[in-house]
């Protein structure tokens, strides 16, 4: 994408994060809700006095901030952006290039336009094509453009790291460090990773619980109308939306896939009763 290049990475470029944060006027924080989800770096933003704005879509937003344009039922923050520039009296500048970058963030949040979409978001998106947006080509390039690590990765998970809890309609897949070494799996490889769960009938929850160096981290996804979101809040330290949460513990990854199980009793009946 445009301007990746140009990322800075707070694990990576320590230093240099610190460095722009020195002196900024405004900081803009977009799609968290609490400076908890952006780790250590949260500790940097908290004791600035730049003035904070949040643009968020997730629920229960921690006042943390100075100004926000937050929205539940927005399908991304990536329309907030979109409806930020317009509210500033800009739409006229949102180009093709500009035009991508939305897209592509609508695209991805809304899992190919599968959910928390609005005859709102289609005007937007229509809007987008309109200024040129290669709609299949941004597709093709989000979604057909993979390693072959990241296939091999795939299969390990379906084939040995699945298990399915038929009692429950609940899938769960895990990767523990050494996978994430054996594979040399960095951020952002396993995005997607438990959405393949959720393509099984008759499954209603989606768990992939993986290990990191200091913390196992579990991502939830769910069909219909059960909320993964209570459990991520209630259980692990986490939070987001009704089909789609995260959160994390310290107590290793095989506990944390045990006490994922032992809650699993609690949400039976709206597991089973789930209208798919």
């Amino acid at each position: 994408m445009p301007g990746a290049g140009q990322i800075m990475i707070y694990d990576l470029h320590l230093e240099d994060v610190k460095r722009v944060l020195e002196k900024p006027d405004i900081v803009f924080c977009l799609d968290f809700n609490s400076l908890e989800r952006i780790d250590r770096m949260g500790e940097l933003i908290a004791p600035l006095k730049a003035k904070k704005i949040l643009i968020d879509h997730h629920l229960y937003p921690e006042p943390f901030y100075d100004y926000d344009l937050h929205d539940v039922t927005a399908s991304s923050t990536s329309e907030l952006v979109f409806d930020f520039i317009c509210l500033l009296g800009d739409k006229d500048k949102i180009n093709k290039t500009i035009g991508e970058c939305l897209f592509t963030g609508i695209l991805t949040d809304t899992g190919s336009f599968k959910y928390s979409t609005s005859p709102k978001l289609f005007r937007l998106v229509a809007d987008l094509v309109e200024l040129g947006v290669d709609d299949m080509r941004i597709q093709d390039l989000v979604f057909n453009s993979l390693d072959e690590k990241h296939l091999r990765l795939i299969g390990l998970v379906l084939n040995e790291r699945m298990e399915v809890l038929e009692e429950y309609r609940t899938a769960i897949i895990t990767l523990t460090k050494q996978d994430y070494e054996k594979f040399q799996i960095s951020r952002g490889d396993t995005e997607g990773l438990v959405n393949f769960l959720l393509q099984m009938k008759n499954i209603t929850m989606a768990a992939f619980i993986h290990e990191q160096p200091t913390i196992t981290k579990i991502s939830l996804r769910s069909k219909g109308n059960f909320s993964v979101q209570d459990i991520a809040r209630k259980h692990f330290k986490g939070g987001g939306h009704k089909n789609a949460s995260g959160g994390y513990s310290y107590i290793g990854l095989r506990p944390t896939v045990s006490k994922f199980k032992q809650i699993l009793p609690e949400y039976q009946e709206a597991l089973l009763n789930n209208d798919l």
